[in-house]
């Protein structure tokens, strides 16, 4: 949780609330709250002014943009994706499929190079991807990848929720076409925190997404019977924003000024080359896999470890304050925020894992219940 961040939600609260009350829409721009937020969140992922929206949240936004991309492709009938993609990418374009005749959905290996040059063709109208797999923090080169889609007569879209505070990210420069992600993660939103919407500015006039809420409207305040979208980013806006947790957000955006996100990528890259190294040379005596890649280039920041238990592992790290999570079947994933983070935390970290692992203690039944979240 950013210092800022309990007297920002605090000060909605009591005085923008409390005090202020429907005032608040304009004289603390609650209204144009996703507007401007989204051109704070801009720079942080290679955007540029007026090209994203801080809205809903990630799922609702892949379902806005896949169906947008796919009524800007007409007469191509299939959507790509990776099959290791976080479950809801794969669940949200199921759902916009519904609303067309005809489409298909196929899911292809990118963890082979050759996954997705061999899937692309004529019919492909959409292809969407994860920056960095939720699961291995395997990295994948957006602009080559963007380029090879483009060269299908495909549209790009890319999934952020990995990567955005984590590593530079050059939308416009890769000339990617749609993307989302959420603020929860390395931007340190809190829960609920928003998601976000990128679109590249030449989609603006053409694109169209399906949930015509009243925010996304022209003319939100003419109160007309007939929906017409709004100019710009705006029409990808749907409904009211859930204000006070843009205060949360607004806390974890202020800990980026001034910070260059090639230095934060280099410190990732020697934190998470850290551990690997410090696991392999500390812990390998146990059935512990390093599953992310070796080569920090190709690695978000994140690494993966499978161990047979590795549920009951992590809930013993947990409790130790060695505060990773479980993804099934067999990862336990630590994340890395070089923002904050120390390298003492590295060494420490490892330390607590080579203690649990040597001295059995998550083996007790209570670590191997499973919680409603992993």
């Amino acid at each position: 949780m950013p210092k800022g961040a309990p007297a920002r939600v605090l000060e909605m609260v009591e005085r923008e609330w409390g005090q202020g009350l429907i005032r608040s829409w304009n004289a603390e721009g609650w209204f144009d709250k996703p507007r401007s937020l989204g051109d704070r969140l801009a720079p942080l992922i290679g955007a540029g002014s007026g090209e994203v929206v801080v809205c809903d949240s990630t799922s609702i936004n892949i379902f806005k943009v896949v169906v947008a991309a796919l009524r800007l492709r007409p007469g191509k009938r299939l959507i790509l994706s990776d099959q290791d993609s976080f479950p809801t990418d794969l669940y949200m374009i199921e759902g916009a499929m519904s609303f067309f005749e005809d489409y298909e959905s196929r899911l292809v290996d990118m963890s082979s190079a050759s996954g997705l040059k061999l899937a692309l063709s004529d019919d492909v109208a959409v292809v969407v991807l994860s920056h960095v797999d939720y699961r291995t923090g395997l990295l994948h080169d957006m602009e080559s990848i963007t380029a090879q889609v483009h060269a299908a007569g495909a549209l790009m879209i890319w999934d952020l929720a990995h990567s955005a505070g984590a590593l530079p990210v050059q939308l416009e420069a890769c000339g990617a076409d749609f993307a989302v992600g959420c603020t929860y993660k390395y931007l340190n939103g809190g829960p609920g925190a928003p998601a976000f919407v990128y679109a590249a500015k030449k989609h603006h006039e053409r694109a169209i997404q399906p949930l015509s809420g009243w925010h996304g409207h022209a003319n939100p305040f003419g109160f007309e019977t007939r929906y017409e979208p709004a100019q710009g980013i705006s029409r990808f806006i749907c409904s009211t924003p859930p204000l006070l947790s843009y205060a949360g957000l607004e806390a974890g955006l202020d800990a980026w000024d001034g910070v260059d996100l090639q230095h934060i990528r280099e410190k990732s890259m020697r934190m998470t080359s850290l551990f690997i190294d410090l696991v392999r040379e500390r812990c390998s005596v146990w059935p512990v896999e390093i599953s992310s890649p070796e080569n920090s280039q190709l690695r978000g920041s994140q690494v993966s470890l499978r161990h047979p238990n590795s549920y009951a592992v992590m809930q013993r790290l947990i409790e130790r304050n060695v505060v990773g999570d479980f993804r099934a079947p067999d990862l336990m994933r630590f994340g890395f925020t070089p923002l904050y983070l120390k390298y003492t935390d590295v060494w420490d970290a490892v330390e607590v894992l080579r203690e649990t692992l040597a001295d059995g203690s998550w083996q007790g039944s209570r670590y191997s219940q499973r919680a409603l979240v992993t």
